[in-house]
């Protein structure tokens, strides 16, 4: 995959000065192209998951770690691929953006594990994502790439 950056308009001022926020997230699609999106607890968005990057810590490292403790998920190194860094609008921080590094992950077994901060995971397909709330990162971005291939 080409490397992509998510759309960041200069002319925006909420855009160049909100603060930002830097995450790891994983493209996770199974043989059927359906994308894995979760929920957090109180919140109504769906996303890639993923999460915040720990000081010291790469963002290879940062996603194998909330994957795991997310979803159970514990993909070696080379399973992962890096897809592209993505600036979007942030689904539950009003006034923020969040940066992704993003990684696609390819699975084939049945996904039903949520953990930690995650309330519910879906598989979703990119083409008619149903009724579900989609963070802008989401929809904006990552699933519309997922059409492109």
């Amino acid at each position: 995959m080409d490397r992509q950056v998510g759309r960041l308009d200069c002319r925006d001022p909420v855009a160049v000065t909100a603060p930002v926020i830097h995450v790891a997230a994983a493209l996770v699609v199974d043989a059927a192209g359906r994308a894995l999106m979760v929920r957090k607890h109180g919140t109504t968005m769906f996303m890639q998951p993923g999460g915040k990057i720990e000081a010291g810590e790469s963002s290879l490292d940062a996603l194998r770690r909330e994957l795991d403790e997310e979803l159970g998920l514990r993909p070696s190194a080379d399973d992962l691929t890096w897809v592209g860094s993505f600036e979007e609008d942030a689904a539950n921080e009003p006034g923020h953006r969040v940066r992704a590094e993003v990684f696609a992950l390819t699975i084939d077994a049945a996904l039903t594990v949520a953990a930690a901060e995650i309330a519910e995971s879906r598989w979703v397909d990119p083409r008619a994502t149903g009724d579900i709330d989609l963070a802008p990162l989401s929809s904006e971005a990552l699933l519309p790439l997922l059409l492109a291939r």
